[in-house]
């Protein structure tokens, strides 16, 4: 696949029938859906869960979501999205990308992004990262190099 972006941690998706709208599409709420379901997936993935920020009373909260619909999908069509952690301050905020791509021709069909604050569940304001999260999300942080760096 032609991904944005190296080694995205993937979920497979598939639009079933109540996922479609009156134009025959796969809904767009229902890529949002799925983008939550994909940022979970991964969040557990590199070892921090629901439970975790409980026990730690913080959260990666959405502040910003953006999303480009490129391409319909379809009923049954098979797709695979694809995310990212980016870095933000590296001490309150951070970003996650989406690229969605429909299998049997690799089209990306949706582009997605969130701006992510770490907030006190108790309190609901911003507060740093505690350590865990730092210790876990830093190490999956995409570096995406300049045009100038690149060519060094």
């Amino acid at each position: 696949m032609a991904w944005d972006y190296p080694n995205p941690f993937t979920i497979s998706a598939m639009p079933q029938a109540c996922d479609i709208d009156g134009l025959n599409h796969t809904n767009n709420a229902v890529y949002v859906q799925w983008c939550e379901k994909v940022g979970w997936a991964h969040s557990h993935a590199l070892g921090l869960t629901l439970d975790d920020y409980r026990r730690l009373d913080r959260a990666m909260a959405i502040r910003r979501g953006e999303y480009d619909y490129l391409l319909p999908t379809l009923l049954g069509e098979p797709l695979t999205l694809g995310t990212w952690l980016f870095a933000g301050n590296g001490k309150l905020t951070m970003e996650r990308r989406f690229q969605l791509v429909r299998d049997r021709d690799h089209a990306t069909v949706l582009r997605g992004r969130w701006d992510l604050v770490c907030i006190e569940l108790s309190r609901g304001q911003a507060r740093r990262m505690p350590p865990e999260f730092s210790q876990v999300y830093l190490p999956a942080v995409v570096t995406v190099l300049t045009t100038q760096e690149a060519m060094e």
